[in-house]
């Protein structure tokens, strides 16, 4: 008998798939639950398991878009593999997972030239995931060996040193050697080009759709950007007299996120517009808060949802923001972790960006957008001190949120993180 491999519904508005990769092929034995195949929306990627075990049949090829619903393949379980009393050798079974290999691990395996025998697998029936290149990747690196240093004991007398730095301008600098370069000379680049240093590749569905909604958010919102600074002393001053204790207690690290997080939290309560949206003629105001994330993968950027972040504990909010980060860059995030955001935090400071204006998210009003802290001289007072500051910068709907909303939003957020103690007061 053969049972059908259908296109399960991933989401209210997605009507189609991409048939990425086949991940077991055409006549292959597969068991109950075993990726098949990597299928691709506008909002994630994921994997269709078999609803059997048996022989593959597949009715698509790679790179077709097919509708929810149709069916993609068949399993004949009137050739399922008969179970055997003796186990596989752990060798084989190795072998085995290590073959099925999903895109991601793939580019990671090929990019830092590995053997994928070398790298345990701790997806299902042994299959390496992403987590395990990553994972390898850091033990190697710890295990490299370190710079030769001086042996101990040893004078700095002793000690080499290099030549001191020409400064006498009345003499001649002696002769350098310059480098000969040569018109030939390869640039390397992170990507191979061919002959004409020309590289066409097409939009994955998930970049066009990016492409699509940010063109649409230019173009159908009233966007406007107000900007402020805040000072981290206090927040940093809080995140390193607790950082282990919180780790010892929680089982996670604290982050910078979670204050911005519970600091939205109680904003967006006191301007609840700013948490809205348009329908039609229609504000719709939200009564929780679902606040979108947004994390940048090696195939775009993605944006997961933390539901009811109002109502979260700091240890909350930082398992679910390392959670989400996690499953977002191994492609492991479902269509309902990205869908309905009310408010949207964007921190392109883990980059070094100083200062930007974040785009809107619709149907969402506004965003907010983080930087990089960099220590800066600020006046306290009637004194010039140096102090690790921050640029915060949200963007808004105009046709919903008024100047004075905006502002006073972020002068919020501001005394919120500049004082901590309002947080826990929520004053």
């Amino acid at each position: 008998m053969a049972t059908p491999v259908k296109i399960p519904q991933v989401g209210e508005s997605v009507t189609e798939v991409t048939l990425i990769q086949w991940l077991k092929h055409d006549g292959d034995k597969v068991d109950k639950d075993e990726p098949l195949c990597l299928m691709e929306t506008d909002k994630a990627d994921f994997e269709l398991p078999s609803p059997s075990a048996g022989v593959l049949k597949t009715l698509h090829k790679e790179g077709e878009t097919i509708e929810v619903g149709a069916i993609v393949a068949e399993v004949d379980e009137s050739s399922a593999p008969a179970q055997t009393a003796a186990p596989a050798s752990e060798s084989s079974s190795d072998s085995g997972a290590k073959a099925d290999l999903s895109p991601a691990v793939k580019r990671l395996i090929e990019e830092h030239n590995l053997n994928p025998a070398d790298i345990h697998g701790s997806g299902r029936g042994g299959r390496i995931i992403k987590e395990d290149v990553l994972s390898f990747l850091e033990t190697k690196q710890k295990k490299s060996p370190k710079k030769e240093e001086p042996a101990k004991g040893k004078p700095a007398s002793e000690m080499k040193k290099a030549p001191e730095p020409h400064l006498d301008e009345s003499a001649p600098a002696p002769e350098a050697e310059i480098p000969k370069i040569s018109t030939q000379t390869q640039i390397k680049h992170s990507m191979e080009f061919p002959e004409d240093g020309v590289k066409r590749v097409p939009m994955t569905k998930i970049r066009r759709r990016i492409a699509q909604r940010l063109v649409s958010a230019q173009q159908t919102t009233a966007s406007l950007s107000t900007f402020n600074e805040i000072d981290m002393s206090a927040v940093l001053a809080l995140r390193e007299k607790y950082r282990e204790r919180f780790d010892e207690v929680h089982g996670v690290s604290l982050g910078l996120m979670s204050f911005f997080v519970r600091a939205c939290g109680i904003a967006l309560r006191e301007f609840p517009r700013i948490n809205s949206s348009i329908e039609g003629d229609d504000i719709v105001y939200h009564q929780h808060i679902q606040l979108g994330m947004a994390v940048s993968t090696e195939r775009g950027l993605v944006v997961p949802v933390l539901r009811d972040a109002e109502s979260l504990s700091f240890a909350q909010i930082e398992f679910e923001i390392k959670r989400m980060a996690k499953a977002a860059r191994a492609g492991k995030l479902n269509i309902q972790e990205l869908s309905g955001g009310t408010f949207t935090i964007t921190n392109g400071g883990v980059y070094g960006s100083m200062l930007s204006t974040p785009i809107l998210n619709p149907p969402q009003a506004a965003i907010l957008g983080m930087h990089a802290i960099e220590r800066r001289p600020v006046a306290v007072g009637d004194e010039v001190v140096v102090h690790p500051m921050m640029y915060v910068a949200l963007t808004y709907d105009h046709r919903l949120v008024d100047g004075k909303e905006s502002v006073s939003f972020l002068v919020k957020i501001k005394q919120l993180i500049e004082d901590p103690a309002r947080m826990m007061l929520e004053i």
